[in-house]
């Protein structure tokens, strides 16, 4: 039986004052192409049929049905952050950015923000990191399956594009499949180039 995501922390959140509170993660920062994605989540309710954890521990097919559920029970906003400013900016800053407009997309002010991960973003409302927070907060595991299926949906279409990289099966993650096209054809525009093997490629 799986566990349960809990509240403890919105609750926490609440019994503190605070009346909207987000929670935040992201998907992206280790792929070798494409954006980092960025999604914040304020929860309308709090009881869902499908399965919500961190995205990571959901099959395709159950991360987009607990989306559907999630986009219909909840303010959320994305930000995404393209590779070339993930180039020029660092991950680590990128990532922060692309959270930092997740939470100007909300369509709703928060006044606390969940914030999974150590990123450290701007923003004038409380702020908490959670390490793991993806499966300790039923708001953060939210926003990692919002980010998640976001960025899929884009490297889906960058397929389309490049079809000669495979990014409908590995979504730009360094696989062995991956590295041996990015061997053979070099890096495409969406790569980044600031991130090894693409670097090196690129400097061929």
């Amino acid at each position: 039986m799986r566990k349960k995501l809990k509240l403890n922390h919105e609750r926490k959140a609440h019994k503190e004052g605070f009346k909207r509170v987000a929670g935040i993660d992201e998907a992206g920062r280790g792929p070798l192409a494409g954006p980092v994605v960025a999604s914040a989540v304020i929860l309308k309710e709090t009881r869902f049929k499908q399965r919500i954890d961190d995205s990571k521990k959901l099959t395709p097919c159950a991360r987009n049905l607990a989306y559907e559920e999630i986009i219909r029970k909840a303010w959320f906003g994305i930000g995404i952050v393209s590779e070339k400013v993930i180039d020029k900016l660092n991950i680590y800053n990128a990532t922060a950015r692309a959270m930092e407009v997740a939470v100007e997309n909300l369509g709703i002010k928060p006044d606390c923000l969940l914030v999974d991960g150590r990123i450290r973003i701007k923003s004038t409302c409380k702020k908490v990191n959670l390490i793991g927070g993806d499966s300790k907060s039923l708001s953060i595991a939210c926003a990692s399956i919002i980010a998640k299926v976001t960025r899929d949906n884009i490297m889906c279409k960058y397929h389309k594009r490049y079809p000669a990289y495979g990014f409908l099966r590995h979504k730009g993650y360094g696989t062995k499949e991956h590295l041996r096209k990015l061997l053979k054809h070099g890096p495409s525009p969406i790569h980044r180039f600031t991130f090894k093997p693409v670097k090196d490629q690129s400097h061929k």
